[in-house]
């Protein structure tokens, strides 16, 4: 039979079990030794999950406490000074976490490590830090030890484990200034690839066979430097006495498939869900021993394969391919929910539609049965109602709306550009009256337990409209009461309405869906459960103006109404698969526009349009970015099109490398754009500064992902070095994200640290 394989599964649990147990050790309500069984027991579920789907190799190594790029720098012994973790010892878990949000039940705290997107996905991932002469070692043995512990149950494993050339391309260091692509850092590999070589060596030891390295960097643009690396680091690991499968995802190789060509490794993964086309040109360059897997079922996506298109397109490979014929998802299924089993509330039709984790595992085992030619009566079953599912969504009324497509054919009349921004500063600095270095939040504000029971109550009927309405409006009221207490300039009102940034809005559009559990993980403890568009966009009522003028009613200070963009919308939902996803965003960008303009009549002077997720929208190559940036700016504009230019919109930017998209940035021509800047230590600023980002800027002062709180002479300082950048009239002080994570006592503090600080600046 042909191989199956899976590139990782989802490590948080069907009930988001991985979570809950992780902040109960940082709450110190767990017990470390807890911690770890909980670990273990999920562990021992997915592996037998995917036993029991038919999986050969089953992944290991794609199990982590935060993320599974910051488990592989620790294993490397890469641990920043800062943390002063002694240089011989294991590096434990106590440390991983302090790297990864700066404070852990046992050790010091100190300035938790940068993060960032992982390529274009919306998971993220802990920055490595490195140093030249950097010195690497086997300095966690938690990989191992998993490995053993799978072996122990009976599985066939396949370790999982980050590619050398990916892991130093993602790294970053103080003398390495270029970033990823800074060549002086394959230096470095003389001292990392023995360590990886150690590392395969060890797990050769227990008698594993096969081993996956993922080298996601082959999907974007190398230059020669790197790509010409790959030849020697593979024929060092060779040697190992493992075979490796290189992995590759997230795009197709394209002009890096010349890496292929006699690289010694024993078999390649490519990502055909992305990059259909690259499957004959990988094949060419694959000498007569290596495998071919091929990712034919999408690891980012909820919709359910065509079996018989992929089936149609795999058995002339397997044909001439044989036992070399691998068949896998696209990708890690980490960016996809557990089991679509738990989901009880999504009505029948639009649940045949679905397919999550598991059920894309018993996908891939029926796409097996029919390339090896193995139908019986149950796989006849089960194709057909692959088969009347597609054809039920293809053929539905509820993916189109007239209303919207007419919409829609009158935006090439719509009037996008506003007034200059001289002109529209000086109208709003009229209107609003704001200080030097104006203070504000990015949005919401800590979500207690007492806020996530009312929302539950409400939602099971248990609270009812106007009791809830009633008792939202206490806390908006409170939190504008504490606002102007602390001293802040720009409000908000809290978003205690919202569950999520997304959800909320998805919740009161047309042609969303939403699931109970469809939980993925974002980045360490943060999941985040994606709406489902699987129709045309439209906004039947609106959504926040209510609430945005109960808060404005309630202060003299401006009160920010508070939207997610087209863009993120997009990019943070699953979004159907049937047309192009610049038309759905164009869908989504009108929806907000109706919003947009009716905050506006209702008073409301400051309007957020948060875009997170723009910069993690761009595509992994070059050649394809401005396509994508047109459509994208343009959605923005779409939104704030035809208002008027005393009423300033911000939007908001977290967690990402500006420079790449800094003209298109520009283009969307927001009043004020808010940044993280604070674990970056205002690094993001560069590509400001050298661009001269005509609009006002606040960069983040501190970290809210981290519950460590800097004092005022460290946020005055962080701002100091920012008007050494942009001019400081143009400055606004704020944190860097929304504090919804964060708690009350923390919260208070930072931002009476941050007025003081703005405060100390004036005065300068």
């Amino acid at each position: 039979m042909t191989v199956i394989h899976n590139l990782g599964f989802p490590r948080i649990g069907k009930q988001r079990e991985l979570k809950r147990a992780v902040e109960a050790y940082w709450a110190n309500e767990l017990s470390q030794e807890a911690l770890l069984q909980t670990g273990k027991e999920l562990r021992a579920r997915h592996w037998a999950l995917q036993k029991a789907a038919g999986v050969d190799l089953i992944p290991v190594g794609d199990f982590a406490w935060y993320d599974q790029i910051l488990e592989w720098t620790c294993l490397l012994g890469a641990v920043p000074a800062r943390f002063e973790h002694a240089a011989a010892a294991e590096v434990d878990v106590d440390t991983l976490f302090r790297m990864a949000r700066g404070r852990a039940p046992q050790g010091k705290p100190a300035a938790a490590c940068e993060m960032t997107k992982w390529f274009d996905t919306n998971y993220h991932y802990i920055v490595p830090e490195i140093a030249p002469g950097q010195r690497f070692r086997v300095a966690r043995t938690a990989l191992l030890e998993q490995i053993e512990e799978a072996i122990e149950q009976g599985y066939s494993v396949k370790p999982v484990i980050p590619g050398p050339l990916t892991w130093l391309w993602l790294a970053k260091g103080e003398a390495y200034t270029e970033g990823a692509a800074d060549a002086a850092k394959l230096e470095l590999l003389s001292a990392l690839v023995p360590v990886y070589q150690e590392v395969l060596a060890r797990i050769n030891a227990l008698g594993v066979e096969w081993v996956q390295i993922d080298e996601p960097i082959l999907a974007v643009d190398l230059p020669t430097e790197w790509r010409d690396a790959f030849k020697a680091v593979y024929a060092s690991l060779e040697r190992s006495g493992v075979r490796i499968l290189l992995a590759t995802y997230f795009d197709g190789l394209r002009d890096n498939v010349s890496v292929l060509q006699g690289l010694p490794v024993a078999g390649v993964h490519i990502d055909a869900v992305r990059a259909p086309e690259q499957i004959d040109t990988v094949r060419a360059q694959l000498s007569s021993g290596q495998v071919l897997s091929v990712g034919v079922i999408n690891g980012r996506n909820i919709w359910r394969t065509d079996l018989d298109k992929a089936a149609a397109v795999l058995k002339p490979l397997k044909a001439e391919l044989g036992e070399r014929l691998w068949l896998a998802p696209s990708c890690s299924l980490l960016h996809v929910p557990v089991d679509l089993e738990s989901e009880e509330g999504l009505d029948a039709e639009l649940y045949s539609w679905l397919s999550f984790a598991t059920q894309k595992l018993q996908e891939l085992q029926w796409l097996r049965a029919l390339v090896d030619g193995n139908a019986d009566d149950a796989l006849e079953a089960n194709v057909l109602a692959q088969r009347h599912a597609l054809l039920t969504r293809a053929q539905s009324s509820r993916t189109h709306n007239p209303k919207v497509a007419a919409s829609v054919e009158k935006l090439a009349t719509l009037k996008r550009d506003r007034e200059p921004f001289a002109t529209r500063i000086a109208a709003q600095q009229a209107r609003l009256n704001l200080p030097a270095f104006p203070t504000t939040t990015i949005g919401s504000f800590p979500q207690t337990q007492e806020i996530r029971k009312l929302r539950s109550e409400w939602r099971s009927g248990a609270l009812s409209d106007t009791a809830y309405e009633k008792e939202i409006r206490a806390e908006i009221e409170r939190v504008i009461r504490f606002q102007e207490e602390v001293g802040l300039d720009v409000l908000v009102h809290g978003e205690a309405e919202r569950n999520d940034m997304v959800e909320y809005f998805g919740e009161l559009l047309g042609g969303f869906a939403f699931t109970q559990n469809g939980w993925v993980q974002s980045y360490g403890s943060r999941c985040v459960k994606p709406p489902i568009i699987f129709g045309d966009v439209l906004r039947p009522i609106p959504m926040t103006v209510a609430w945005s003028e109960y808060a404005q009613s309630l202060t003299t200070k401006p009160v920010k109404g508070m939207l997610t963009g087209p863009v993120t919308m997009l990019q943070w939902s699953f979004v159907r698969d049937d047309q192009p996803r610049a038309d759905t965003c164009r869908q989504l960008a009108l929806a907000l526009r109706d919003e947009v303009h009716d905050l506006e009549a209702a008073g409301v002077k400051v309007i957020q349009i948060d875009e997170p997720a723009i910069r993690e929208g761009l595509p992994l190559r070059k050649a394809d970015w401005e396509a994508y940036l047109a459509w994208a700016v343009d959605c923005f504009r779409i939104s704030t099109s035809n208002i008027a230019s005393d009423t300033q919109i911000h939007t908001h930017m977290c967690y990402s490398e500006f420079n790449d998209i800094i003209q298109a940035i520009a283009a969307m021509d927001a009043d004020v754009i808010t940044i993280e800047t604070s674990r970056s230590n205002m690094e993001l600023l560069e590509a400001f500064e050298n661009f001269h980002y005509p609009n006002d800027i606040g960069p983040g002062v501190y970290d809210i992902h981290s519950p460590n709180i800097p004092d005022q002479a460290w946020m005055v300082a962080l701002m100091r070095k920012a008007a050494k950048r942009l001019p400081a009239e143009r400055l606004w002080v704020n944190p860097d994200c929304g504090l919804k994570t964060r708690g009350w006592p923390e919260t208070t503090k930072a931002l009476q640290t941050m007025v003081a600080a703005a405060k100390e600046l004036r005065l300068a």
